[in-house]
């Protein structure tokens, strides 16, 4: 094999060989540079790359003088103690390993692991938290907006806010420094049921022979609790004697408490109970962690539309019926959903001011006004 040719430079210990340029076509300098460590053996090592280093010989010669006097390490000295670091070091991969174990095996943490390989990895994977910087981040998020929904935007930015503080409330490290701008996305999306859509529903749940799914849906009908909320339910959450059910850990935070109606009572004290602590258990007794397939089977039992989402419609269903009642404030409503704030409960608003001027209008029925005769024409 030929040896490639060594090129002398006008620094002394400095050469360089010709070789192809990376990522282009082209030629490159490759340059190295010699010297004999402390023990007299002659040392050869590369210093760096002509474009992709931006290595020239002066800048060699000076790592060749650092080299001889102890003060730099060599190259593969620094990729060793780079790769001790990277092992040791919380990066956002190592995390994000550490919070997907934590995490139950359902739906939401499948579309988490995909957008977590499919986005945030290749960008962010080797970096810790700490590390990242906002122009950076805002960089990502950009980048994002060219080709996905603002939503999907949000949500991937959301899994990157996680994670980070999934980190700095395991004491793993230091989180992200700054709040994510995240961009802004309409979610008005208010679902709502027909009477005749709603005697389907209640017919399909009736008919279904899976009554933990089928106590599932009325239950959450009848109440308006999150899935989330259902899936945590426990016996010990439900007080008969006071009517009420306790909310632990709601999406808000704090826990709460909201009204044990006489429809839920009495689906409460008929529903099987199992050998669990949860109402509504999973698999050996154990929290459950998904409903959809039997869910969606009453749904299409019921002939629903299929953009209809079986649990969060409930939820929206339940909403828009009290607050188009004319009956219900939107205080009593906000306190009914747990929401935190008045502003989430504003999207029901319209339905109960399109009650009010209906109950207006009636007016006109109730008291007609009496049409005045056409005045006499001369004679």
């Amino acid at each position: 094999m030929t040896a490639i040719k060594r090129n002398k430079t006008n620094y002394p210990g400095v050469f360089f060989r010709e070789g192809q340029r990376l990522g282009g076509r082209g030629i490159e300098k490759i340059y190295y540079i010699v010297f004999k460590d402390k023990d007299g053996k002659a040392i050869e090592e590369k210093a760096g790359r002509q474009y992709s280093d931006d290595m020239t010989p002066a800048r060699a010669s000076t790592i060749r003088s650092e080299r001889i006097d102890g003060k730099r390490l060599s190259r593969k000295e620094i990729r060793d103690q780079q790769k001790t670091t990277q092992e040791t070091a919380w990066t956002i991969d190592k995390i994000w390993e550490m919070y997907k174990e934590q995490k139950a095996d359902n739906k939401a943490a499948r579309v988490d692991d995909y957008r977590y390989t499919k986005h945030v990895k290749l960008i962010f994977g080797k970096k810790e938290p700490s590390s990242l910087s906002q122009q950076e981040v805002d960089k990502f998020r950009v980048s994002l907006s060219t080709f996905l929904k603002p939503q999907t935007v949000k949500h991937v930015l959301n899994l990157v806010t996680r994670i980070s503080n999934f980190a700095v409330q395991n004491n793993y490290c230091a989180g992200i420094s700054f709040k994510v701008s995240k961009p802004k996305v309409s979610n008005e999306r208010t679902e709502d049921l027909t009477s005749d859509q709603m005697a389907s529903l209640l017919s399909a749940i009736d008919s279904h022979p899976d009554i933990q799914s089928a106590n599932f849906m009325l239950v959450a009908l009848y109440t308006g609790m999150r899935k989330s909320e259902l899936f945590r339910l426990k016996w010990a959450d439900v007080d008969y004697d006071r009517g009420f059910i306790h909310i632990i850990n709601p999406k808000g935070g704090k826990d709460q408490i909201i009204p044990l109606n006489e429809t839920v009572k009495t689906i409460m004290q008929g529903h099987p109970k199992k050998d669990s602590e949860f109402i509504f258990p999973g698999k050996d007794g154990k929290q459950r962690v998904n409903i959809y397939k039997e869910v969606n089977k009453i749904k299409t039992a019921a002939g629903l539309p299929k953009d209809f989402r079986p649990l969060h419609g409930l939820r929206h269903t339940y909403a828009s019926i009290l607050a188009s009642s004319g009956q219900v404030d939107m205080y009593t409503l906000q306190k009914l959903l747990t929401h935190k704030s008045p502003q989430m409960t504003q999207r029901y608003a319209h339905l109960r001011d399109e009650t009010l001027k209906r109950a207006s209008d009636l007016i006109v029925d109730l008291i007609p006004m009496k049409k005045s005769s056409p005045p006499e024409k001369p004679e």
